[in-house]
């Protein structure tokens, strides 16, 4: 069997088992949050924490609850590593530093995962399980009740009510995320991955010096790193690690992880606001972005130019053997497509555009599927204005899901959508007119720019995955890259909530025979077309800088 049959057998195979899970994990998170009963163990929670989770909040009290709780996240997360040095179980290692502890703190809160440290180097196990690993689960929960509390504002009419954050964050973590990250860490272990808390070892020697590792409880942090979009590895290698990701089946299984939960809430959206048909819309405008990326990054990875790659049948540089190029391919393209930035192959060895095709998926909003809840309501941003166009040319008041979209809900949309471009090009310029941050380019030219460049679109997107050619442990990079990931992830969240705040106190509109009817092909390929124009018209100046200039000249 060629390589290029392998690859497409294994994206068929893929999308299959995400079709099979479609229904029934959609339908699973529509009951959970639309839910009046509480879990025993939900209310020993909610009385730990002195909240009442039968009380309803309007948009500005759950934001306040976001905030919150990821602020004290944060500090707690930061005093760990700070402290790691005389905790038990740090495995010797000594605290982090002030400048990397806060980027750490800030890149596992928000969800980004982002690493400026060798993992296997820096952290012990009370770190890794009782602070990373955490973090892990309640991040992507906090994704996922910003997203419900959106289609509640959609769903609801005449009040601004958009649930309660306490409870949507503990469902999340302990019917959702809990339970399949349990099951998926067995088939992790199952099929090689480790779990342990076994201390420092020699594996091996050469001459001049021996090789050492680690252990750890990698295949639970594993599993959460994948089902809840997070990215942030056990080991310096993340996913091309044999000890996280030992065969060609955990690798694929790892990519069906971080795209489930994702394509699913697209069901549970669907459900909840009452139409199916809304929801596959969505699903479809998300999926064609994801099968097109996936076959453009194989075509360019395929791509036999000069006789070192026709030899190896594709560009195998960076790329583990036992994976190949096509999964590889996939992976690529779905974890910066999504907020994962999980990695089984060295993003700055992949051909010039094929890098680009991994850093505009980024530069997307990763909306296609996106992270666990920020892909769909970023989405929803993106259909919002997508109606808003449709109403400009057809001369109508834009409405969607039975909404108006008037004056305040467009400029929360268009706020939305320049934050991240802001952030990302603000800070790429910043660091490449100093003196000091180019020093950290491993490479000069059109892909030392690409390397902090993507760099910059990985930590305000909250994607986490890196090009690797960049040392980004300065104080510098740890700095400002912690700033962009704290505004990427939370001055979006304030628009998203604030627009379901106003969605949900209008009254709703019938529809008409002129109502646009957003279930429809037509709607996704308006869709579709709005979300890759408006991102090229953003990025094209930058791309043209970095990954096209470099593709074009290879």
């Amino acid at each position: 069997m060629g390589p290029v049959l392998a690859g497409f057998l294994q994206l068929l195979a893929l999308t299959g088992a995400l079709a099979l899970a479609y229904v029934p994990l959609g339908n699973y998170m529509a009951k959970v949050y639309s839910s009046d009963r509480h879990w025993r163990v939900e209310k020993w929670i909610y009385k730990g924490i002195g909240a009442n989770p039968d009380a309803e909040m309007r948009w500005s009290a759950y934001l306040r609850g976001v905030l919150a709780f990821s602020a004290v996240s944060v500090l707690f997360l930061y005093l760990m590593q700070r402290l790691q040095g005389v905790l038990p179980g740090s495995l010797g290692f000594s605290s982090i530093e002030p400048a990397q502890a806060f980027n750490t703190a800030a890149s596992f809160v928000t969800n980004t995962n982002w690493q400026s440290y060798y993992g296997e180097q820096a952290m012990g196990h009370v770190v890794q399980t009782a602070g990373l690993a955490v973090q892990n689960f309640v991040s992507a929960a906090v994704g996922i009740a910003v997203a419900v509390a959106l289609v509640r504002g959609f769903a609801r009419s005449r009040t601004g009510e958009l649930g309660n954050f306490w409870s949507d964050l503990v469902r999340g973590v302990t019917r959702i995320l809990l339970p399949g990250a349990f099951i998926a860490a067995i088939v992790l272990v199952a099929c090689g991955v480790i779990q342990n808390f076994s201390g420092i070892h020699e594996v091996g020697q050469f001459v001049g010096g021996s090789q050492q590792w680690n252990g750890g409880a990698v295949a639970s942090q594993e599993a959460i790193k994948e089902f809840g979009t997070n990215g942030g590895g056990y080991f310096n290698a993340n996913s091309a690690h044999p000890f996280e990701n030992p065969t060609p089946f955990t690798n694929l299984f790892e990519i069906f992880l971080l795209l489930v939960i994702p394509f699913s809430l697209t069901r549970t959206f669907g459900v909840m606001v009452g139409s199916v048909r809304q929801g596959y819309a969505i699903l479809a405008t998300m999926a064609t972005i994801w099968l097109g990326f996936v076959v453009l990054m194989m075509w360019t990875e395929f791509a036999h130019h000069g006789p070192a790659l026709q030899a190896a049948g594709g560009a195998l540089e960076g790329k583990e053997v036992r994976f190949g190029v096509g999964s590889s391919s996939i992976f690529a393209v779905s974890t910066t497509l999504t907020s994962t930035g999980a990695v089984d192959s060295f993003h700055s060895s992949f051909t010039g555009l094929g890098g680009g095709i991994a850093m505009l998926g980024m530069m997307l909003g990763e909306i296609a599927p996106g992270g666990t809840g920020s892909g769909l309501y970023g989405m929803l941003i993106m259909a919002v204005i997508a109606v808003f166009i449709a109403g400009l040319m057809v001369g109508r008041t834009p409405e969607y899901l039975g909404k108006k979209i008037g004056t305040r809900e467009i400029k929360l949309a268009a706020c939305y959508i320049l934050v991240t471009p802001a952030l990302v090009l603000i800070f790429t310029a910043a660091s490449m007119a100093l003196r000091t941050p180019p020093n950290s380019m491993l490479n000069s030219g059109a892909h030392g720019f690409s390397e902090v460049l993507y760099a910059f679109t990985s930590a305000s997107n909250n994607n986490g995955s890196a090009f690797a050619g960049l040392n980004a442990n300065t104080d510098w990079y740890n700095t400002m890259t912690g700033l962009a990931m704290i505004l990427g992830r939370f001055l979006p969240m304030i628009f998203v909530l604030a627009l379901a705040g106003s969605l949900a106190e209008q009254k709703p509109v019938p529809v008409t025979a002129g109502t646009l009817r957003t279930e429809k092909p037509l709607f996704t390929g308006l869709l579709v077309g709005a979300i890759l124009i408006i991102t090229g018209l953003t990025y094209f100046p930058a791309l043209a800088l970095g990954p096209l200039a470099e593709g074009l000249a290879s």
